[in-house]
């Protein structure tokens, strides 16, 4: 095979800039409807190919689904891909079948999407790539295992994010080839991209800036042995727009021979050379594996923070419905051992795209697809606990003892933990911590545990800190079953907690009686650690974030805060993806494990740890609903909101 451009070397002049590229593809594109996907292949993917034929070589990404969707379309773009890939002007870079987001999705599902892409990518171009685009640039340590199976050599992760968290990293390693280190202990090789510089190549293809701005920028790129990723988002957005904003500028229908033209200025200067990503890859000396997660950030992603894993999580028409809804269908294949058509539509319909800007007739044409699914594969949800018919009590506080718990409920704050103490424990470990506590002026508030929080924008927060109609009853194997209705502004909310007699274990089990939930942020549980239990020098979180290996997050001082506001429109910065249904927070002689029932909503895990004046705030919450500006309520099922948690001590 001919392959000039694959055969380069990357240059190691003093100053010589390498720079490389790749557009991403995606005919899923959340705000394009499907008739309009031959525009698109028409006045987007077309020109990326003259221009991967005249200035590459040129990286080009895209799903298994969008390669069939073009061939379906347009198979004269597949042969002239095809052989622009032979003669090296044009570099695949893999992604999957789906652009799923893998720190939401259990291992075995994102090896299903990487796997059928694979095989796509193989039949119709006749190679499988080497290098693959981290989907949404959502980056954990648990995917680099998934990604080694797959038989990728490489990934590519935005740069600002994890270099933001990591000041003791070199200032050149945003221009060099690494390898990221994995859960599992193994490690992949790792290309950076990098948000200013693409953002940069789209504001002079949308003529925002001049030319000699454009390359003025790049002059401050240089230096010895550096690297540059100067694009790595979407094909789409030149000479098209997907419609996803108000504020998109018009379209000048100049945009691909501008991207022309600034490759052609690069190559003009001697200061700079194109090169294919892979060519970097080989560049890349022997490097110390680097860790890009943190507990402060524990899944990177990508361009500003309002970028984070709530979006696809909790946010959009009803991320929390459908992603139920899948959990649900995935279970069922699992148990069904079904065939690759039926892991294909379960990639399909966890597509990050049907989770933000997704338009009202894709929306309900989604919808239809997915009550389909489920209705072949998954099993009926847990139903909501009934009301238990015991004994009604009058007091305040209610203790429940069993065989290896003890436990204060406070029923003036609807059923809100006071105490929770697990046999294997020398002193309660969870519960609640007094107004005053702290001197921070912000936590001087009461904190609690087991409370739901719900905050819109402009409207008063709605609480269960009320009294509540209660219930105490015991079931033949001891368990003490407490249940009680909270009234609120938007309808009530029916609580049963079970306090296990044969297992350190309380279950929760809510359904909140709302119309709807409307656009805000609904927290649960808010599980607060007394700091006089907890060794805090050895604290740590654990979960998965999408990998087959858990995850481990030292905590000694470490100022965490998932659950801060970006900005009055995003309500949460980070969180974790607590992908096969747990979360521990750990010290030497305590491990207290949060666990969610992801078929009945796949929560979102969020954790603030923050050392203040000499005590400690560690709480750790479970978030059913952010907002964030994709959020357009539209429930995929009607009927109250079901949501199923625990918590569960025991020995490390």
């Amino acid at each position: 095979m001919n392959a000039p451009f694959l055969q380069r070397r990357i240059a190691t002049g003093a100053d010589t800039l390498n720079l490389f590229a790749l557009f991403h593809l995606n005919l899923a594109f959340s705000s394009i409807e499907e008739e309009q996907r031959g525009d698109v292949i028409a006045k987007c993917y077309w020109p990326l190919l003259d221009l991967a034929q005249k200035h590459g070589p040129i990286g080009i990404e895209l799903t298994g689904f969008t390669l069939e969707e073009i061939a379906a379309r347009d198979p004269e773009w597949i042969g002239r891909l095809r052989a622009l890939l032979e003669t090296g002007q044009a570099e695949l870079i893999g992604s999957g079948y789906s652009q799923m987001i893998g720190p939401l999705v259990p291992a075995a599902v994102t090896s299903a999407n990487l796997r059928l892409g694979n095989d796509i990518y193989e039949r119709l171009l006749g190679q499988r790539p080497r290098l693959a685009l981290v989907n949404e640039q959502a980056y954990s340590a648990g995917l680099v295992g998934l990604y080694l199976d797959a038989g990728y050599d490489a990934i590519l992760m935005d740069w600002d994010n994890p270099g933001s968290q990591h000041p003791e990293w070199p200032a050149d390693t945003r221009y060099q080839a690494q390898r990221a280190l994995g859960a599992d202990g193994r490690s992949i090789g790792l290309l950076w991209t990098n948000t200013v510089a693409f953002q940069k190549l789209q504001r002079f293809a949308h003529n925002d800036i001049d030319r000699d701005s454009y390359l003025a920028y790049l002059q401050t790129q240089r230096g010895s042995g550096r690297s540059l990723c100067v694009y790595a988002s979407d094909a789409e957005i030149f000479d098209y727009r997907p419609g996803r904003y108000k504020t998109e500028e018009a379209n000048s229908g100049n945009e691909w021979n501008r991207l022309a033209e600034a490759f052609e200025a690069i190559r003009a200067t001697r200061d700079f050379r194109l090169v294919a990503p892979s060519d970097v890859l080989a560049g890349g000396g022997d490097t110390t594996p680097l860790s890009l997660e943190t507990a402060r950030v524990p899944v990177p992603v990508k361009k500003q923070r309002k970028y984070n894993l709530s979006r696809w999580a909790v946010t959009g028409r009803d991320d929390t419905g459908i992603n139920a809804a899948c959990e649900r269908i995935y279970r069922g294949i699992v148990a069904a051992k079904a065939d690759d058509a039926a892991w294909k539509e379960l990639c399909y319909l966890w597509s990050s795209d049907f989770r933000t800007h997704i338009t009202e007739k894709r929306w309900a044409t989604y919808c239809e697809r997915l009550r389909k699914a489920e209705a072949q594969w998954a099993k009926s949800p847990v139903q909501p606990a009934a009301l238990s018919k015991g004994a009604r009590t009058e007091q305040r506080f209610i203790d429940i003892a069993t065989p290896v718990l003890t436990a204060r409920l406070d029923r003036r704050r609807g059923l809100a933990i006071e105490s929770l103490r697990f046999a294997s424990q020398s002193r309660p470990a969870i519960g609640g911590l007094p107004h005053g506590h702290f001197d921070d002026i912000a936590l001087q508030a009461d904190w609690y545990t087991g409370d739901c929080v719900f905050e819109a924008p402009g409207e008063h927060k709605i609480t269960d800190l009320e009294w509540c109609e209660t219930t105490i009853a015991h079931n033949e194997s001891g368990d003490v079953i407490v249940s009680g209705t909270i009234k609120t502004p938007r309808g009530p909310i029916r609580k049963t907690l079970t306090f296990h007699a044969d297992a350190p274990q309380v279950d929760f089990d809510l359904t909140f009686h709302w119309e709807n939930l409307g656009r805000g942020s609904l927290r649960l549980g808010h599980f607060t650690f007394l700091p006089e239990a907890l060794d805090w020098n050895s604290l740590t979180l654990t979960t998965h974030n999408g990998g087959e290996a858990a995850e481990t997050f030292a905590l000694a001082d470490q100022d965490v805060e998932h659950g801060a506001p970006v900005s009055f429109l995003v309500s949460a910065s980070h969180g974790i993806g607590m992908t096969e249904g747990w979360a521990d927070i750990a010290d030497k002689e305590n491990r207290i494990r949060i666990s969610v029932d992801r078929t009945a909503a796949p929560l979102l895990g969020l954790l603030t740890h923050r050392n203040l004046g000499g005590s400690l705030f560690c709480q750790f919450l479970l978030s059913a609903l952010e907002l964030d500006e994709t959020c357009k309520p539209a429930p995929y099922k009607t009927g109250p909101r079901h949501f199923r948690f625990s918590v569960n001590g025991f020995l490390p």
